[in-house]
């Protein structure tokens, strides 16, 4: 499947249309809306919880303003850790090396050393509450289908795209890199801060305040859903893939 070939973009307009310009102008990039240090914490809180961290945003942010009071422990780190790789991000240009060093950052508490940053070299699967739900690609086969994402990567932020295409392509990034899995753990949150990347390299920076994290988070049952669509690697059906693009303009109407 090739990102460019823009497949399902029509099915996409249909049930968008011109939604997305309509959020973007009425969306409230301001300070008022909470500044940009506490929405980056806010970002990497909803994105933890989609993991099962259970530390919420107000835990989280009680911790921040009296961390005497309170005992450090695994899940803290592991927020503070994701919360580095945004930052990380927000200075530093989308490219490959790039977001190797923020998994290598946001994995401190999910990975020995030897592991972080890197792609694995294990079989890895999902599993649910039922078993196995989904069969990532082979590790020997991980650096050529990531050298192809990563070439459509370029290729799109030299193109010119206007917003909907931008919203489009970086939920299709995401659901491409999900489905490649390319390292141990850390995928989902390393997913979800690569769509925004991208987002804000195309738009600006004023992007890293929408909240797809939280919107995710809210509506996670769908957002595992809508990820579903095939067993294994060699068996996805992106044709079911739109339902899972149409959900991140959904972030902005709030």
């Amino acid at each position: 499947m090739k990102l460019s070939d823009k497949k399902y973009f029509k099915e996409y307009i249909k049930i968008i249309d011109n939604q997305i310009n309509v959020l973007i102008e009425q969306f409230d990039f301001s300070d008022d809306k909470g500044d940009f240090d506490y929405l980056t914490k806010a970002s990497a809180v909803y994105s933890s919880n989609i993991e099962g961290n259970s530390i919420d945003l107000n835990s989280f942010m009680n911790y921040q303003l009296s961390k005497q009071k309170f005992k450090i422990g695994e899940e803290i780190e592991e927020i503070e850790d994701l919360i580095s790789a945004y930052n990380f991000a927000q200075k530093n240009e989308l490219n490959e090396k790039n977001l190797l060093t923020c998994h290598e950052i946001l994995s401190k508490t999910l990975l020995i050393k030897s592991k972080r940053g890197k792609y694995r070299i294990e079989q890895v699967g999902v599993f649910g509450k039922t078993g196995l739900a989904y069969m990532a690609v082979e590790p020997q086969f991980i650096d050529k289908y990531m050298k192809i994402l990563f070439d459509e990567i370029y290729n799109l932020l030299k193109s010119n795209l206007n917003n909907i295409e931008v919203f489009y392509y970086a939920s299709l990034i995401h659901l491409r890199f999900v489905h490649i899995h390319p390292f141990r753990d850390g995928n989902g949150r390393i997913a979800r801060l690569l769509e925004k990347w991208f987002i804000v390299e195309k738009l600006g920076e004023r992007f890293w305040k929408i909240a797809a994290e939280e919107y995710y988070k809210n509506n996670q049952q769908q957002y595992y859903k809508t990820i579903n669509i095939g067993v294994n690697f060699y068996e996805l059906d992106y044709n079911k893939c739109v339902e899972f693009l149409t959900m991140l303009p959904s972030c902005l109407k709030k």
